[in-house]
């Protein structure tokens, strides 16, 4: 009797976790993607160099979209499920279209540093977003860290622009709101579909409004492709529009849209890093204490538990 038991029981296999699903790893992912998008305000200047902003968003947008939709041919990915379309809207429009439309409209007039505090504000802005959207419910000391985070970087980058407000703010603002809600839908959908595919078919969704929109741009707007223009235009068609989205949408899904969003608390000043790097702006003293008070923000943030 104890043989037949025994023959007959399932076995029980130790099943390891795939490293993808680790919450470091996923940590790790939404990193790399912040620091991607903290390339794109300089990558952005360089490119309004030689285009103008509605020919260098639509083409970064089309590009970005031929990559995407190449990929998605290729491995034969079957269409989403009519349900998980209006959340594919919602990352186009805010994603996709909105929040690079309204930056870069922004750059032209604003420096990269001024247009950090749009970036600063957002990690807030897609908890908040989350908070209302997804039901998640962090914790206070979350949200302290958060609030104080937040504050810094505004603080810092407001001090930055010489604590001047420009008529780009009200582009600035839109592409907050906009973009936390792309952040909050895309992290949603990354729950439910690999994170690349979902910035992917937002991308092709597109693909009907930015093309004649790229083709008329280019034909309006003044153009002349420089090395700085083409290589600004190439990354943020690459690596902010596509790359980065990818590995912070995995990120999100694996450790959960407000904890990911912090991370981006580090943007703006790595922003500021490739700005004087890139385009030679200067930074003052306050940078240090000011990614000091950031980085223990993230910390606990990360810590804090919902």
């Amino acid at each position: 009797m104890r043989a037949q038991s025994s023959a007959t029981a399932a076995p029980r296999i130790a099943v390891a976790t795939p490293e993808r699903d680790r919450p470091g790893f996923g940590t790790l992912q939404a990193a790399l993607g912040v620091i991607a998008f903290s390339l794109t305000f300089p990558a952005t200047a360089w490119g309004l160099e030689g285009f103008g902003p509605w020919s260098l968003v639509a083409v970064r947008s089309v590009l970005a979209a031929l990559i995407a939709g190449g990929a998605l041919l290729v491995l034969r990915v079957p269409l989403p499920a009519r349900r998980h379309w209006p959340g594919l809207a919602v990352v186009a429009a805010g994603v996709v279209l909105g929040f690079p439309l309204l930056t870069t409209l922004a750059l032209q007039t604003s420096t990269t540093a001024h247009a950090a505090v749009v970036v600063g504000l957002l990690p807030l802005t897609t908890a908040l977003c989350s908070a209302l959207r997804v039901g998640t419910r962090p914790s206070h000391t979350f949200w302290a860290a958060a609030l104080a985070g937040a504050a810094a970087v505004a603080a810092f980058t407001v001090q930055q622009s010489g604590g001047a407000l420009s008529t780009a703010d009200l582009y600035l603002f839109a592409a907050l709101l906009v973009c936390a809600a792309g952040y909050t839908e895309g992290g949603r959908l990354a729950r439910v579909m690999p994170g690349w595919q979902v910035i992917g078919w937002a991308l092709v969704l597109c693909l009907p409004l930015t093309v004649p929109v790229a083709a008329l741009a280019l034909a309006q707007e003044p153009w002349q492709p420089t090395a700085h223009s083409v290589a600004g235009l190439l990354w943020v068609a690459a690596g902010s529009q596509f790359l980065g989205l990818v590995v912070w949408y995995r990120g999100m899904a694996a450790i959960g849209i407000p904890k990911a969003s912090q991370l981006q608390l580090a943007q703006p000043l790595l922003t500021l890093v490739w700005s004087v790097l890139l385009l030679g702006e200067h930074l003052t003293v306050a940078a240090p204490l000011t990614a000091a008070a950031v980085l223990v923000c993230i910390a606990v943030t990360q810590r804090a538990r919902g």
